[in-house]
């Protein structure tokens, strides 16, 4: 039982937004309840991010075997009879007849990914424990601004008064009417890691990230890939030379592209799948991968009851220090629908509990956000876009280097992407930043830095880097954005 200056916490939702939350309000001193129901982390750890990341992986190998001639990588290679010919470079064997081939064992992958999923689940539970949070399995529901309702999985409720609540309940993926999944052959991207071995031909409608990602990696591993987007372009919300990059890629790796093709249904025949579009055209497959956004999990969870306001699509309202309408009730993650990131959910929850505890706290800002989509090249992203410069909403100069000129990537016979920058025209202070490269998520962390820091190019300019390395390319960028006194 908390002492009467002790705050009661409970947290609905067990994902980052919920148990960096947890840490943070058990640091402070509270009383910490967690409702979860699917395990501890949530979707992005037992179906979404790190089983994706991990599938990627795996593809990241594949590929980087496969294009490795201009290394100097030798790998067996067999001819037309199966037999052992020669050990060749992959591309240069000269051998009639023979094939050079990288695969992946799919059902050892998803082994491997399911494997990891839970063990980081076990881990953040682990600590959770050590930290005093108190976690019960089962689902919760507002009874009032001031009560949650537990009911356990394994029988029983249990009635939680709080001080303070946390809505962290996520999301779902999206389907379409005529596109219901069966976990067979017509999937979400929770449903991917059930399947035995390769695609023969993957359908995957939705160019967004989560479409981009797995697409890339399934083009890695060996399936035949159909890319079905609705707009002009993959990546419609990215840095369009980004994109650019990236379709070329795709295209370059075989991967087939339909631009402006709308699906809008996916039928089962046997063990085939044919998805319709809009225009009257079908694709046949063998699989197919619905990614069409998300859903949030806020139906029947008593939140309007409780004067929560819900807006467009059942997405929780918060304001920047992650409150919702009702007195004392935070939302954070997905289900507020502010950029769908695992770490925005999780730096929504921190906020909530600095605020809600009365820590000191600063208000979530969007703009020094870095994100990164998991294609092969990554495309990692911070700060203010070009496509916000181009429309006037803010004032920048701005310069594209390629890595092709850069001596590490020549090294690593790297032969896409480029390096973005972007500063305010008088005292060049850095807004924003696109990398396109392998290993984009941890070459973005310095211009991350200098966003959130305030830095100018100058002072980006100034600071060393590693000769050769990619990130000399952010240095070598921030020089030319130099401008004499």
């Amino acid at each position: 039982m908390a002492s009467e200056d002790v705050q009661r916490v409970v947290i609905v939702g067990g994902g980052p937004g919920g148990y960096e939350a947890a840490l943070v309000a058990a640091q402070l001193g509270a009383e910490v309840t967690v409702v979860d129901r699917d395990g501890v982390g949530g979707s992005t750890v037992l179906t979404d991010c790190v089983p994706s990341k991990t599938l990627i992986s795996t593809a990241e190998v594949v590929t980087l075997a496969r294009e490795s001639r201009d290394l100097g990588v030798r790998v067996r290679v067999t001819g037309a009879d199966g037999e052992q010919v020669a050990l060749a470079t992959p591309g240069t064997d000269g051998v009639e007849g023979a094939r050079v081939t990288v695969t992946a064992d799919l059902a050892r992958v998803n082994e491997r990914v399911k494997a990891l999923a839970h063990a980081q689940s076990d881990d953040i539970a682990a600590r959770l424990d050590r930290e005093g949070v108190r976690v019960l399995r089962g689902t919760g529901r507002l009874d009032g601004p001031e009560r949650v309702v537990a009911s356990l999985l394994d029988g029983g409720e249990e009635v939680l008064p709080a001080d303070v609540v946390l809505v962290a309940t996520g999301a779902h993926p999206r389907t379409l009417p005529d596109a219901q999944p069966d976990g067979e052959r017509i999937l979400t991207w929770e449903q991917l890691y059930d399947i035995d071995g390769t695609p023969e031909h993957l359908v995957v409608i939705g160019s967004g990230v989560t479409g981009a990602e797995f697409a890339s990696a399934y083009n890695a591993l060996g399936a035949r890939v159909t890319l079905v987007s609705s707009r002009d372009r993959v990546l419609p919300g990215e840095d369009a030379d980004a994109a650019q990059v990236l379709e070329d890629v795709f295209k370059r790796r075989g991967m087939e592209v339909l631009s402006r093709s709308r699906a809008t249904s996916v039928k089962r025949e046997g063990d085939r799948v044919v998805v319709g579009l809009e225009d009257g055209r079908t694709v046949e497959g063998s699989h197919c991968l619905v990614a069409v956004g998300s859903i949030p999990n806020t139906a029947g969870l008593g939140l309007e009851e409780a004067g929560v306001r819900l807006g467009p699509g059942g997405f929780v309202k918060v304001d920047r220090v992650s409150r919702t309408s009702a007195r004392g009730v935070y939302a954070a993650g997905d289900c507020t629908g502010v950029l769908m990131l695992a770490s925005v959910a999780a730096m929504q929850g921190r906020i909530a509990m600095w605020h809600a505890l009365g820590d000191a706290v600063a208000p979530l800002d969007l703009t020094t956000v870095s994100s990164n989509v998991f294609t092969e090249p990554e495309i990692a992203t911070v700060g203010w876009s070009q496509a916000k410069v181009d429309a006037g909403d803010v004032a920048a100069r701005v310069v594209k280097l390629p890595l092709s000129t850069n001596a590490r990537a020549k090294m690593q016979g790297i032969q896409d992407g480029f390096v973005k920058l972007l500063c305010t025209p008088g005292a060049g202070r850095v807004i924003g930043g696109v990398v396109v490269a392998p290993r984009a998520s941890e070459l973005v962390f310095p211009l991350t830095l200098a966003v959130e820091q305030g830095l100018t190019v100058d002072q980006v300019a100034q600071t060393f880097t590693v000769y050769p390395s990619l990130s000399g390319s952010l240095a070598e960028a921030a020089r030319q954005l130099h401008r004499r006194r």
